[in-house]
């Protein structure tokens, strides 16, 4: 293996002693707002370039000191390691940090090259990096992991701002839609190991934990914290500690009661029979976002998207021969298969659909709502193209031939289309389409009030959000306030009589908590 000296620094030119004009700063940070307003734009670009270089230089050490070896090494400290060390020790990181930085740096060249070109630009920060990475380990290797790859890029590139729960959703949905056999298959594994296990901790305390399916554990955790609340300002406990007694409550049937120091007769809240609360409160509803070509099944990916594309694998010959090698000479055919041009996949078309599903004993109803205008879809016209990597086509079609919807579970996250269509075929579901799939427009607002938006108007709303618009809010948009975005060009108070539109425009409705 070729040595590397550990420490050895390169003589460089401080930051500070650049020229800034050539780094496109100015030359001081004492500026008016809107010049520097403008600036910090530019400088936050400016890290997302100077990561995405981080990461090619770390991939292209991974290249001369790793990959040469990895076949043949055996030793305790392998390659990789002893690459990940030099790294710790010259950046003066933890040798876990290490790792983790050469590991993205190899995953977003060989497996994410259109998201490291998202860093590179500046469309996507760096602390988003991880995520990506992290929710698509399971496409390495495989066939659709360039389709995956380009989808996750087209949804990066369209305006808006990604807090951690939305990045994550949107990863999970363009993971999920490409290969829905292999997603039910693990679904299915899932649910054969379910489980409920106790861990036994430290100061006399244990932990409980249940393995149940996604809708079922909403649909608790929300009694859970509906039961929880029955409490006075005076309450002693923590949210996290109440909840924890509420959930106790509830599955011994035992009493639930707040722990101020006020006498029951001040207090209404001391004593509450869950059973007699459960009874008399009302049903826990849990939403469910999806769209009709879900609830029909998976549909035929198109023909330019059934071609495998990965590099990691090899191209599968042609062993047909061609009329002209028929009757001129049996010259070997070139190996190779059909080619298409990348990137001309059409994303399935959806009609908005809304359903009802009350959840066993009556106890919670789950909204299937539109998922047409969700942030998450992919648009054919904004998606940026995979780099063509020549003609391939090897004997792996596992995802290529269909795509699948998912569902957005409001407090979960993405579920599978399989699962969607289990629910939705549940006796007790009611389906509610949220508009026609014409152009007829939603109700805006209630008739008696010109500025409240309607029932259709606000479920229309959370539905196409999924978490507050506010940068970097994981609050689900359905426990969150109906808000109006202001004009962002002028500024001003939202003046009476403005229409209420279910559009991005000036005035149009949002959602913030």
């Amino acid at each position: 293996m070729v040595t590397t000296q550990v420490g050895a620094r390169t003589t460089a030119t401080p930051w500070a002693a650049l020229d800034h004009a050539a780094l496109g700063l100015p030359t001081t940070t004492d500026l008016p707002s809107p010049q520097a307003l403008d600036t910090l734009v530019h400088t936050a670009a400016g890290v997302a370039y100077l990561k995405w270089f981080e990461y090619q230089l770390a991939a292209a050490m991974h290249a001369e000191l790793v990959e040469p070896f990895e076949d043949e090494d055996r030793r305790e400290l392998d390659a990789f390691t002893r690459c990940a060390a030099t790294i710790a020790t010259t950046m003066s990181i933890t040798p876990f940090a290490a790792r983790t930085l050469l590991t993205d740096a190899v995953a977003l060249r060989d497996r994410l090259p259109l998201v490291a070109q998202c860093l590179r630009d500046g469309i996507v920060t760096p602390h988003h990096i991880r995520t990506i990475v992290s929710r698509t380990e399971l496409i390495e290797g495989q066939c659709y992991a360039a389709l995956v790859d380009a989808d996750i890029a087209a949804s990066l590139r369209r305006p808006g701002s990604w807090s951690p729960a939305r990045m994550e959703t949107m990863v999970d949905t363009m993971v999920h839609r490409r290969d829905p056999d292999a997603v039910r298959a693990r679904r299915e594994a899932a649910k054969r190991n379910r489980e409920f296990t106790v861990e036994t901790g430290r100061d006399g305390m244990a932990t409980t934990t249940d393995t149940r399916p996604a809708e079922d554990t909403a649909l608790a955790a929300a009694a859970v914290h509906r039961l929880a609340a029955q409490v006075c300002p005076k309450d002693t406990r923590s949210k996290a500690a109440r909840a924890s007694d509420a959930h106790y409550a509830l599955v011994t049937r035992t009493e639930f009661g707040c722990d101020c120091d006020r006498p029951i007769t001040d207090c209404r809240y001391k004593n509450i029979d869950p059973t007699t609360f459960a009874a008399t409160a009302p049903r826990i509803v849990i939403h469910l976002v999806t769209d009709t070509t879900t609830l029909t099944g998976p549909a035929p990916a198109p023909e330019s998207e059934r071609v495998c594309r990965s590099p990691q694998h090899l191209p599968r010959p042609n062993t047909e021969p061609t009329p002209a090698a028929e009757s001129v000479a049996p010259e070997p055919s070139a190996p190779g298969s059909v080619a298409t041009e990348p990137g001309a996949a059409e994303p399935v078309a959806a009609e908005p659909v809304a359903a009802d599903a009350v959840t066993p004993d009556c106890t919670g109803t789950a909204i299937l709502a539109d998922a047409a205008a969700d942030a998450t879809s992919t648009d054919p016209s904004a998606r940026e193209q995979p780099a063509a990597e020549g003609p391939h086509g090897c004997d792996e079609p596992l995802g290529l031939d269909t795509v699948d919807g998912v569902g957005f579970l409001a407090g979960i996250g993405i579920i599978s289309g399989a699962h969607v269509r289990d629910l939705a075929t549940d006796p007790r579901t009611v389906i509610r389409p949220l508009g026609d799939g014409t152009d007829t427009p939603l109700p805006a607002t209630q008739p008696s009030n010109p500025y409240r938006p309607s029932a259709a108007l606000d479920a229309y709303v959370r539905a196409r959000d999924q978490f507050c618009t506010w940068p970097g809010c994981n609050r689900p948009a359905w426990e969150a306030d109906l808000d109006h975005i202001p004009n962002t060009t002028t500024p001003t108070p939202r003046r009476a009589g403005a229409p209420t539109r279910p559009d991005s425009a000036p005035n149009a409705g949002s959602i913030t908590y």
